[in-house]
């Protein structure tokens, strides 16, 4: 017995100050309570009203279930740690099922590692996290937030900051009922059901079930709609009396959503143009631009209502027949031309299926000594819509003779320096066949054509623990990750009116004429990750000082095929398919490719055809921290780790472009020493923070991306500092009333200016990005919220003020740019930054106790954004504008398509009833 309570007040022990973790099995035993309930001084106090300030050498902070449920049904939990310091989140619309962008700390979501029962999320390729396709908030049992720096046993290439970690809810021991039923504006509806067997049998497993579908209307135009269903299950099978266990999890999602509300950042009301001929030459201003998704709309004014029309098109495509006879001598004279049915933004969907399996086990070997292990496997089936105008005939790839047309290539393709192919080229698909029906190949024809993605992807995660002493704990991890990423372009059909018979078009693909699939790219990537790591957690001066030293090895591995040939640094591909003679004939017709430079100085390497690239990244990453306890209730703590991205599969590819012998062939990763130091007071009715951070970013990438192109330049941005402090505060004096506040503050400084290109004489030019603030994180954030209990009602109010953010890493202004009469004249269009914005959300419950219903029935309402403002929602942040230098003078001409932004989502209200029995 006396042995029994001394391995439980060690166990306890493990509570006091030490490393946060990915939430495993094995962090999870790490971290929780002794079931026992054994509390020793340090020990870390219940929640204050669903917020918790874990006891740890890292600023963290944990939301439960109880603050997580009064968010809005169906909400994604990536808005709901909006609530917390350092995290910034524009959701795409209230519901949660349209997407959004998350900052923590300056990190966008590429460089934040986000895990689901210690499985990662991110994408295995460019290390994207979905937030529209996450967990049913219902069954999420906390949230935890690593504000700014990894884990050590963090099973991730991408992180080189914050972690969001959270985790199911386990099977009750009970047998019980919940049904939630919701409906709000925009035709909101959404139903929910879980069902909770209980014990099958005394000790037995024991299991829950459940299943949801959400509906709505695009908020901010008159055709798009959402549609969302999910389905979980877990089953959970205690062994013996010491906290053992098997359980086994599975989570399916589909996701059928319009895109929306994404508008080009700019306000100018009116269309400049430049009219005339020079030196007589004037800028005229005439058509008024109004609000839409469309290259030459504009963003919303503040007094604007956040709404646009989109013109749903019924033109059939018409089907004239036509002769070799009726194409004129001088060319191609087509009366069959692609309608733009199904080509706004609006008008794409973005589809996917994704799922899991997840394994979770704890086994006892010996007093002291415990072994965890969990398995998964993740399936992911996706594409981000589009479409493309094909043409039924063919390309002359080859540019010594002129370029030959369809007619040409049909009449006489084997004439002398024609080289007619069919294939993806040049970003246009060619058929070689009659895609319409009229009997020619004369014809261009609109088609469905995004970039589809399949991943595949396999992992373990398994830790064992030693209890050395009570005061003296060792703990080692392996992680393994693989994952198999196939990345296509097949295309389809659209219907008349620009529906697509399918969203997916790989399952229905158009073949060409020869009968081979075409598609607008085509590799096939396998990221594997073996990583070791171990910590050793020492409690020192009858427990005030808690020393943690932890270390992570990973070994990378990107093995990357790339079916087509790589025409330009920013990833435009030429893909032939099993038309092999046509690959081979682009690749004689086009030897080399300039790299760098013009004129007399212009660098030109081989052209590079399909290829296999492997790329190997290996690093040491220390995670050390400690904390000092100066009361029971009041401690300081600190923690340095280093974090590590290792480039993502769209920027190797990009790389393809170049011989594997220049640098840029090789891509450096990024890499953050980070530091963390704070105050921290619990207590079971206050839980303050208080922490102060820096981190040395190098080799920071830099990104800028062409919505209509959908291509990503990669730049390297060299050495980046920032800092900054957040603070939260929680104070619950009475069971019936809670308040709370939060804030923080960012400051980033670019250290040196980036090369973005060379004149004619082999000149550098820079972007001018040395001392300048890194784009698309807010300078500050604050808020906060109270929630009271008055007899059967209770009423809740949350509110946040999101600081300015910068548009580019260049802090400069979105303009364009007009050449009259040899002279630039340059418009600003839309400010440096984003204006700040605030949004203030109410929640209610009416218990229904009182009837007789039981304290789990109620109604719950959520007004969301009640003050109806109107604001710049998320947005990448590119690295300039992309201007257009003279390659002599090194002047500015023009200046790249403003980039798109998300539309901040209105005032949108939500009722829903909640039933438990």
């Amino acid at each position: 017995m006396r042995k029994q309570l001394f391995a439980s007040v060690a166990f306890a022990a493990l509570l006091i100050p030490g490393a946060a973790y990915a939430q495993s099995t094995g962090s999870i035993d790490f971290e929780d309570e002794t079931p026992n309930e054994v509390v020793v001084r340090g020990s870390r106090d219940t929640d204050v009203a669903g917020f918790e300030n874990p006891t740890t050498t890292k600023a963290k902070a944990v939301l439960t279930q109880e603050f997580i449920s009064r968010t809005a049904p169906g909400q994604s939990i990536n808005e709901t740690i909006n609530a917390l310091p350092g995290v910034s989140f524009q959701n795409n619309d209230p519901f949660g099922s349209a997407g959004g962008t998350l900052t923590i700390r300056g990190f966008d979501s590429t460089r934040i590692s986000q895990t689901f029962d210690g499985v990662p999320l991110n994408d295995s390729g460019n290390y994207s996290i979905y937030s529209n396709q996450q967990l049913d908030p219902e069954l999420i049992e906390q949230v935890n937030v690593n504000l700014g720096s990894t884990d050590v046993d963090s099973p991730t290439a991408g992180a080189t900051g914050s972690t969001v970690n959270y985790r199911t809810i386990r099977p009750s021991k009970d047998f019980s009922v919940k049904m939630v039923g919701s409906v709000g504006d925009y035709d909101f509806f959404r139903t929910f059901g879980l069902i909770q067997t209980g014990e099958i049998f005394a000790g037995g497993p024991r299991m829950f079930v459940s299943a949801s579908q959400a509906r709505n209307n695009v908020v901010f135009n008159n055709i798009g709609k959402i549609r969302k269903q999910q389905y979980n299950a877990r089953i959970w099978q205690d062994i013996g009396s010491d906290g053992d266990f098997v359980s086994l999890s599975g989570h399916y999602n589909v996701n059928r959503n319009n895109f929306q509300g994404s508008l080009p950042l700019r306000r100018d009301l009116v269309q400049r143009s430049v009219t005339g001929t020079s030196p007589n030459q004037t800028v005229s201003e005439s058509n008024q631009r109004i609000v839409g998704s469309g290259s030459n709309n504009r963003f919303v004014l503040d007094n604007e209502r956040p709404y646009y029309e989109i013109a749903r098109c019924q033109t059939q495509q018409a089907a004239v027949r036509e002769t070799f006879a009726q194409v004129s001598a001088s060319g191609y004279n087509d009366p069959d031309g692609a309608t733009t049915c199904g080509s706004t933004f609006d008008e794409r969907y973005n589809p996917s299926n994704t799922g899991n399996f997840r394994g979770a086990s704890r086994f006892t070997l010996a007093e002291g000594l415990v072994f965890t292990f969990d398995p998964s496997y993740q399936f992911v089936k996706a594409n981000g819509g589009g479409t493309a105008v094909a043409q039924e005939g063919f390309r002359d790839v080859n540019p010594t003779g002129g370029t030959a047309t369809t007619a040409q290539c049909v009449n006489a393709p084997a004439t002398s320096g024609y080289s007619c192919q069919v294939g993806y080229i040049g970003g246009t698909p060619y058929f070689g066949r009659d895609l319409n029906g009229d009997g020619d190949l004369f014809d261009t024809v609109r088609v469905l054509a995004p970039n589809q993605t399949g991943t595949r992807r396999f992992g373990l995660i398994s830790g064992l623990r030693w209890d050395v002493s009570d005061t003296q704990t060792l703990r080692l991890n392996y992680t393994f990750d693989r994952a198999r990423h196939r990345q296509t372009g097949e295309v389809n059909f659209l219907q008349a009116n620009g529906v697509p018979f399918d969203v997916f078009p790989i399952n229905d693909q158009v073949k060409d004429g020869s009968g081979a699939v075409l598609q607008r790219r085509d590799r096939l990537s396998y990221a594997l990750l073996n990583q070791v790591s171990g910590e050793y957690r020492g409690e020192f001066f009858d427990e005030t000082l808690v020393v943690n030293l932890g270390v992570r090895a990973p070994f990378f591995k990107r093995d990357l095929n790339n079916y087509c040939a790589t025409s330009s640094a920013a990833g435009f591909v030429e893909c032939f398919g099993s038309n092999t003679a046509g690959l081979q004939a682009y690749l004689a017709s086009n030897p080399t490719v300039t790299i760098s430079g013009t004129g007399a100085s212009a660098v030109t390497a081989p052209i590079q055809g399909p290829q296999r690239r492997v790329f190997k990244y290996n690093r040491v990453l220390p995670n050390v921290g400690l904390t000092y306890n100066l009361t029971r209730q009041f401690q300081v703590f600190g923690n340095y780790s280093k974090g590590l991205q290792v480039p993502g599969t769209d920027n190797l590819y990009n790389s393809f472009f170049f011989p594997l012998t220049v640098e840029q062939a090789n891509p450096r990763p990024e890499t953050t020493d980070n530091f963390d130091a704070g105050v921290r007071f619990t207590s079971s009715k206050l839980q303050a923070q208080l922490s102060g951070w820096y981190t040395d970013y190098k080799d920071r990438l830099a990104q800028s991306y062409d919505p209509d192109l959908d291509r990503t330049l990669y730049r390297n941005l060299g050495r980046v500092k920032k800092y900054g402090f957040d603070g939260s505060i929680q104070y619950q004096p009475i069971r019936e009333f809670n308040v709370y506040a939060f804030g923080s503050y960012l400051e980033s400084e670019i250290q040196d200016d980036v090369l973005i290109g060379r004149l004619s004489n082999g000149t550098a030019v820079f972007a001018p990005t040395r001392g300048k603030r890194e784009g698309g994180s807010p300078v500050y954030t604050f808020g906060g919220g109270a929630n009271a209990m008055l007899g059967p009602i209770e009423l809740g109010v949350n509110a946040k003020r999101t600081g300015p953010r910068y548009v580019y890493d260049t802090n400069e202004p979105v303009r364009q740019a007009l050449s009259v009469n040899g002279v630039t004249q340059t418009y600003e269009i839309f400010p440096a930054k984003t204006p700040a914005y605030t949004l203030v959300d109410f929640n209610a419950r009416v218990g229904l106790d009182w009837a007789g219903l039981g304290k789990q029935t109620y109604f719950q309402f959520n007004l969301l954004n009640a003050f109806n403002e109107t604001f710049v929602g998320g947005f990448q942040a590119n690295l300039n504008q992309g201007p257009t230098i003279n390659s002599t003078t090194g002047a500015i001409t023009n200046y790249g398509s403003p980039p798109n932004a998300q539309l901040g989502y209105p005032r949108t209200f939500i009722g829903s009833l909640v039933v438990g029995f």
